[in-house]
C-alpha cells in the first residue's frame, strides 16, 4: 500500500486525531477534488502553447513590415522560424502536434497499467515535473537559436509520453473518492479543469508570443513542475491511507462511516485483501467500454482539431494579429465548460449518458457549418458562434472522458475493484487520443487547400461518433421505457 507524505502523516499526528470520520472524509475528498483540478489544468495549460506560438513559427510576412537590415523581396520568410518558412510549414506543423498527440495515444494505454501498480503520488508528482521539463525544452528553442525539426519532434514525443501520467492518475484518485452518486455533476464540473487549462494556456502563451515565443511554453512548465512539488508534499490517493472506507463498496462492506472500533478493523481488512489490477483485454470486456472508446476517437478528433487550429484558422480568415487569435479562441474552451457541465447535469438527471452524447453530437453537426459560413460577419457573431460550438463539441468528451469512465472503471462487473479504473479510463482516453494525434495531423495538409474541407472532416467525424452510440442509446431508451412503465401507476 502507498505510504502517506511526510506533511500529511504530521497533520494526522497533530489536529486530526479526534475529527469524526464524516467530517474527515469531507475535508479530506474536497482537498483531493480541488488538488486534482489543479493537477490536470495545469497539464492542458502546458499542452496550448504550441497552437498559439504555430502562428508566429509561420506567418504571411508581406503584411508585415521588415526591420531595416532585412530586404523583404529578397527574403521573403523574413519574419518566420526556420525550419518552418518553407511551403511545407503546414505539414510539419501538422507533424509536431502529432509527435506529441501519437507518443500521448500509445504511451496512455501503458500508463493506465502503470497507475494501477505504483503510488499515485509519485506517479503523478514526477510526470509532471518531467512533463514541465520537456515543455521548456521546446521554448528553449527560441533562447538557444534551434532550428532543426528534429529537436522540436523530440520535446514533443518526451512531453507527450511523460503527459500520459495525469489523466489515469487523476481519475483514479478522484474516483477513490467518490461514489457513484451525482458523479456526472461532480465530475462535469470538475471536468472544467480541461476548458480552464487551455484558457489560461492560451492567455499566458499569447502575452509572450510577439517578442519572446519560448517564454510560452517556459513559463507553463515552471507551472506544472512547481505543482508538481506540491503534489508529491500533500497527495492521498486513497481514502485507506488516512482510515477512511471506499465509497464505491457497499456501506456494510464499510462500517467505519459510523463507528470509528470498527474501522480499524474494516481498513485492516481492506488491506490484507489486496485488490488485483485488470489486464487491457479484461477492460475491453466491460459492457460499453469499447463504444464509448470509439465514440470518443472521433469526438477527441473534433475536440484536438479545434484545440491546435483554431487560433491559426481565425488569423486567416479575420483580420486579427497571433495575440488577439489566440485570446478569441479562448471563447471556445469557455463554451467547453459550459458543455460539460450540462452533459454531467443532463446524464445525471436521466441515467442516459450515451443518449444525452448523442443529442450534442447531432446539435455539433449543423453548428459547425454555421460558424465556418458566419465567423467572419462580426465579432460579437464569432464569439457567440464559438461558444455554442464549444458547448456542443465538448460536452460528449468531457462526459466519457469523466462520469462514464469512472462508472465503467467501478461497473458492478468488477466487485468493487478500485484498481479498475485507471486501466478503464486510460482505455477509453487512449483510443479518444488516437482520434486526437489524428485530427490536426490531417488537419494541417488539408487547410491548404481550403478551410471548408477541415470542417467537413469534423462534421463527418461527429456522424460517426454518433453511429457508434447507436446501439448504446437504444439500450437507455429502453430501459427507460422500463422504468416509466413500472412507476406508472396501475389502471383500476
Amino acid at each position: 500500500m502507498a505510504k502517506l507524505p511526510i506533511s500529511i502523516q504530521a497533520m494526522e499526528a497533530s489536529c486530526c486525531v479526534t475529527v469524526l470520520p464524516r467530517k474527515k472524509r469531507i475535508v479530506y475528498s474536497s482537498w483531493i477534488w480541488v488538488l486534482t483540478f489543479m493537477i490536470y489544468c495545469s497539464y492542458h495549460l502546458s499542452r496550448k502553447p504550441i497552437s498559439v506560438v504555430k502562428n508566429v513559427l509561420h506567418q504571411n510576412c508581406s503584411s508585415l513590415t521588415p526591420p531595416e537590415n532585412v530586404n523583404a523581396s529578397v527574403d521573403p520568410t523574413w519574419c518566420d522560424w526556420k525550419p518552418f518558412d518553407g511551403a511545407n510549414a503546414p505539414t510539419l506543423l501538422s507533424t509536431v502536434d502529432s509527435s506529441f498527440l501519437f507518443a500521448y495515444a500509445f504511451g496512455m494505454f501503458l500508463s493506465g497499467i502503470v497507475a494501477e501498480r505504483v503510488d499515485l503520488r509519485l506517479f503523478l508528482s514526477f510526470g509532471m515535473v518531467l512533463s514541465g521539463l520537456f515543455c521548456a525544452m521546446f521554448g528553449l528553442g527560441y533562447i538557444l537559436k534551434i532550428h532543426n525539426i528534429g529537436y522540436y519532434i523530440a520535446a514533443q514525443v518526451m512531453c507527450g509520453l511523460v503527459q500520459t501520467t495525469g489523466w489515469p492518475g487523476v481519475v483514479s484518485c478522484l474516483g477513490n473518492w467518490f461514489g457513484k452518486g451525482k458523479r456526472g455533476l461532480i465530475m462535469g464540473i470538475w471536468n472544467s479543469h480541461t476548458s480552464l487549462g487551455n484558457i489560461l494556456g492560451t492567455l499566458i502563451a499569447a502575452s509572450f508570443v510577439t517578442y519572446n515565443w519560448g517564454l510560452s511554453f517556459i513559463v507553463p512548465g515552471l507551472i506544472i513542475a512547481g505543482l508538481g512539488v506540491v503534489v508529491f508534499f500533500f497527495m492521498v490517493p486513497e481514502p485507506a491511507m488516512v482510515g477512511l472506507p471506499n465509497p464505491n463498496k457497499k456501506m456494510e462492506e464499510s462500517p467505519a462511516i459510523y463507528d470509528d472500533k470498527i474501522k480499524v478493523v474494516c481498513v485492516e481488512a481492506q488491506e490484507s485483501k489486496e485488490e488485483k489490477a485488470i489486464g487491457f483485454l479484461e477492460a475491453l470486456k466491460i459492457p460499453g467500454v469499447i463504444e464509448f472508446s470509439f465514440c470518443l476517437f472521433f469526438a477527441k478528433l473534433v475536440s484536438y482539431t479545434f484545440l491546435y487550429w483554431l487560433p491559426n484558422y481565425i488569423l486567416y480568415q479575420t483580420n486579427y494579429g497571433p495575440e488577439e487569435s489566440a485570446n478569441l479562441s479562448t471563447f471556445f474552451d469557455m463554451g467547453a465548460i459550459i458543455g460539460g457541465i450540462m452533459a454531467g447535469l443532463v446524464s445525471d438527471y436521466t441515467g442516459m449518458p450515451a443518449a444525452t452524447c448523442s443529442i450534442m453530437l447531432i446539435a455539433a453537426i449543423p453548428m459547425m457549418y454555421v460558424y465556418q459560413t458566419f465567423c467572419t460577419v462580426s465579432l460579437g457573431i464569432n464569439i457567440f458562434l464559438l461558444v455554442v460550438v464549444g458547448i456542443l463539441v465538448n460536452g460528449p468528451y468531457s462526459l466519457i472522458t469523466t462520469a462514464v469512465s469512472a462508472d465503467l472503471g467501478t461497473h458492478q462487473s468488477l466487485n468493487g475493484n478500485a484498481k479498475a479504473l485507471a486501466t478503464v479510463s486510460a482505455v477509453i482516453d487512449g483510443t479518444g487520443s488516437i482520434g486526437a494525434a489524428l485530427g490536426p495531423q490531417i488537419a494541417g495538409p488539408i487547410s491548404s487547400y481550403g478551410w471548408q474541407y477541415v470542417f467537413d472532416m469534423l462534421m463527418v467525424s461527429d456522424v460517426l461518433a454518433l453511429l457508434l452510440l447507436t446501439r448504446l442509446v437504444l439500450r437507455e431508451i429502453q430501459r427507460w421505457r422500463i422504468r416509466r412503465r413500472e412507476a406508472a401507476p396501475a389502471r383500476l
